[in-house]
């Protein structure tokens, strides 16, 4: 059985490879939720929303969609709320913010040369101030285009590998799969013999328990599993799904890191500037 469920995971991930490489899961939607408050991160989160904390420079949000670009995902759907001009300023201001420009002032004609110019669809959607995560996803139902989306929270970065995600949620024909992940833990790990410590490892990944990590893939009958705007999406949604037997887990133990704390975004920070940020999948232009 083990090797039959190998087999039918190989062939779906060369079904992705041939669809990426002739570009026809490019118009895939991303779902990004950016609409909480980011009340945990409130050092940070007074004058902008959580997404557009900077790491290195650039909004978090940035990170998360250029490591689905660099997959070939980059048609997105951004679900907003809290301070919602923020993050529309920015996208609408990015191509200019990030190339050379001539500007007529006379005749207001601005001309952009040079720079970076990702080539990203980009829906912004203003789904309520105190919509909860349910809510939020399903204002976006219209985006979605009636086909299989991601999702994932505009706050965690990963080095997973969005095309074996992909080819994974094909291959078992469920309407939804969840990245589950074991995150760093907090403190030192020890394992005792009575009073004596046989092992100890300082800040390991959590060896116990997994968690929802995000980085959904999502057919759209989950939509019918969100009531209304007051649906939180991480309870009844998922609750009925795993009771119908309809939600599958990504085990993924590499990288993942949220930024829920002040803590985590120092955290993040550091490993940026040290030169070793393991969600950096793509290459500088």
């Amino acid at each position: 059985m083990r090797h039959l469920s190998k087999t039918i995971l190989t062939f779906f991930n060369q079904y992705i490879i041939y669809a990426y490489n002739s570009g026809s899961i490019f118009s895939m939607k991303v779902a990004i939720l950016a609409g909480g408050l980011g009340t945990r991160l409130s050092e940070e989160t007074v004058d902008r929303p959580k997404p557009m904390v900077e790491v290195g420079g650039n909004p978090i949000i940035w990170h998360i969609m250029m490591h689905y670009a660099h997959h070939g995902f980059q048609d997105f759907a951004i679900a907003l709320g809290y301070k919602a001009e923020i993050i529309k300023k920015y996208m609408v201001d990015y191509c200019s913010l990030n190339s050379n420009l001539t500007v007529n002032l006379k005749s207001g004609k601005v001309d952009r040369h040079e720079g970076y110019s990702p080539d990203w669809n980009v829906d912004l959607i203003d789904t309520g101030l105190n919509t909860n995560t349910g809510g939020r996803i399903k204002r976006l139902a219209p985006y979605m285009g009636d086909e299989t989306f991601m999702l994932t929270w505009g706050d965690g970065v990963s080095d997973i590998n969005i095309q074996d995600l992909l080819a994974f949620h094909k291959s078992h024909g469920k309407l939804a799969t969840l990245t589950a992940v074991r995150p760093a833990a907090r403190f030192g790990h020890l394992d005792l013999q009575g009073d004596q410590i046989v092992d100890f490892s300082e800040k390991p990944q959590t060896r116990e328990g997994w968690i929802n990590g995000a980085f959904f893939v999502l057919e759209p009958g989950i939509f019918d599993y969100i009531e209304d705007d007051d649906t939180q999406w991480e309870k009844a949604p998922l609750e009925r799904l795993a009771q119908d037997g309809q939600l599958m887990a990504y085990k993924y133990s590499g990288f993942w890191q949220c930024m829920d704390t002040l803590r985590d975004k120092r955290r993040l920070q550091s490993l940026w500037e040290s030169g070793n940020a393991p969600w950096k999948t793509w290459k500088d232009d």
